[in-house]
């Protein structure tokens, strides 16, 4: 229904990717998980490759040939660095491997970028890297690292979620998992680490990016977890690149049957897990689904926009009695709503959906209002029209869906349109928000439906549906009753 971005006449609109109805079902079922907060990532090399950093082959290369082996004719690496340390006692070169390949300061991937912006309450790496912390750190939210066990046993304040790193860090590298002893033992030396993981996999669901299966420490976890519940799993998902001919493992046809059939098996053996694959023909795809995920997750959080010192030439009471039924039907409709609190305008959203909430308590959450009151005084070096942008650039970022109401305001004895308003509405645009102006209202809705009008293939991606919609909202002749129904019609859709 909207476009991407402010470029959004692009050719990347034009040749939005269509996803198979299996990636359709999975869309939607991930975003419903990361909606009850029950979602989870499971990142493996594969995410931090694309950054610049070396996969398990490449890290083990040079460790093979001091041994005299060709790293291209193992299969085997995790023996490769116990072989290194059972030759030369000690595993210094492997710790200085680690510090060497992992320490670069390199910028995270889209993938890194669009993980770290959805609320999964935790992610499992067997990754050293530090860019998961990074991507979170650049999204102002608080990371509680967990890599050794008596770290489990504390809470970092005001954490946003729990990485565990159940390999280890790079700073630490003399601790890292890497040899064969270490994977062997580590159902007794990491044991808190293992009894974490399988609760969160019997109590989440989680998406495997990244992620080979050839980890004999998930493969601990998830046969342990088939054995005890081989009748109930839940359902988790991974993502697995088609072969294709001629690239670096397929260079004939021989060679590509074999691997598909490989692929095939394995595939099927993860269903023992409760692992479902979803196929992609490149890596591509996986950045296009994580974006998809990021896109419907946020059109389910709407941002209302407006203020109102009148509310000419419609009736005080009945104009903020529509703004407190459009609140609550937002929330009904299991919305989240996001509000700065706009004058004239942000009690009565706050009433309307705190009355939908405590009348019905087991079915609607507080967590769905989402107040921002903008900062009233100057702070540090930052003016304060330099923080209220800021503030509505970082507010309307967590959203999908803007919808705006009135939009005026009184300077110097005169009621003019709410600069503010207008200021929300292109920063709304910018960030792919669907926008819905509410033209009844006037003054700067008004006005936003009529810039929207002139171009409105600018703006959605089926402008033939929506433009109807919007010019009934904009009709004099359209009652606050009406515009309520249509905005419900309008907000199931959006569920779609």
């Amino acid at each position: 229904m909207h476009k991407n971005n402010a470029n959004s006449t692009s050719e990347k609109d034009k040749t939005k990717k269509q996803f198979s109805p299996e990636i359709e079902v999975f869309i939607n079922d991930y975003v419903k998980k990361l909606n009850e907060g029950v979602a989870s990532i499971f990142a493996g090399a594969g995410l931090s490759i694309p950054a610049g950093y070396v996969n398990w082959s490449e890290l083990m290369s040079e460790i093979a040939q001091d041994l005299g082996l060709d790293i291209n004719q193992e299969k085997d690496l995790v023996s490769i660095a116990q072989y290194h340390v059972n030759e030369n006692q000690n595993r210094s070169k492997l710790n200085q491997k680690i510090l060497d390949e992992f320490t670069e300061d390199t910028d995270e991937t889209e993938n890194h970028r669009i993980i770290s912006r959805l609320p999964v309450s935790s992610i499992w790496t067997t990754n050293y890297d530090k860019l998961i912390e990074k991507s979170y750190l650049k999204e102002n939210k608080v990371v509680d690292v967990k890599y050794r066990n008596n770290q489990l046993l504390t809470t970092k304040p005001k954490r946003d979620l729990v990485v565990y790193k159940m390999h280890g860090d790079v700073n630490h590298p003399d601790e890292a998992i890497l040899t064969k002893e270490q994977y062997e033992q580590y159902y007794q030396t990491h044991e808190p680490f293992l009894n974490a993981l399988s609760g969160e996999l019997i109590t989440k669901t989680f998406l495997f990016v990244g992620f080979s299966f050839t980890d004999p420490n998930l493969d601990y976890v998830l046969s342990r977890l088939n054995f005890r519940f081989s009748k109930n799993k839940r359902t988790h998902y991974c993502f697995v690149k088609r072969h294709e001919l001629g690239d670096a493992t397929n260079p004939d046809q021989a060679t590509l049957d074999y691997n598909n059939r490989r692929q095939s098996l394995t595939i099927n053996d993860l269903k023992r897990y409760g692992i479902k694959t979803l196929l992609v023909d490149s890596y591509s795809d996986i950045t296009n689904i994580l974006e998809e995920i990021e896109s419907r997750y946020k059109k389910r959080t709407i941002f209302i926009s407006g203020s109102a010192e009148t509310y000419e030439p419609h009736d005080k009471h009945n104009a903020i009695g529509f703004v407190h039924n459009l609140s609550k039907a937002v929330v009904e409709n299991n919305f989240k709503i996001v509000n700065g609190f706009g004058w004239g305008i942000g009690s009565s959203v706050i009433n309307g959906a705190l009355e939908s909430i405590h009348n019905n308590p087991n079915k609607y959450s507080e967590d769905q209002l989402i107040l921002k009151p903008f900062p009233q005084f100057k702070t540090g070096s930052k003016e304060l029209k330099e923080l209220w942008a800021d503030y509505r650039q970082k507010m309307i970022s967590q959203c999908g869906v803007s919808i705006f109401v009135f939009g005026n305001k009184m300077v110097d004895g005169k009621i003019v349109e709410a600069n503010g308003v207008m200021d929300e509405f292109k920063i709304a645009h910018q960030n792919g928000c669907i926008c819905i102006p509410i033209g009844l209202t006037n003054y700067a809705s008004r006005n936003i439906f009529d810039i929207i009008s002139k171009e409105p293939d600018k703006y959605y991606d089926n402008p033939d549906i929506i433009m109807p919609i919007l010019e009934q909202l904009a009709d004099e002749k359209t009652t606050f009753t009406q515009a309520v129904k249509i905005i419900k019609d309008l907000l199931k859709t959006l569920k779609k």
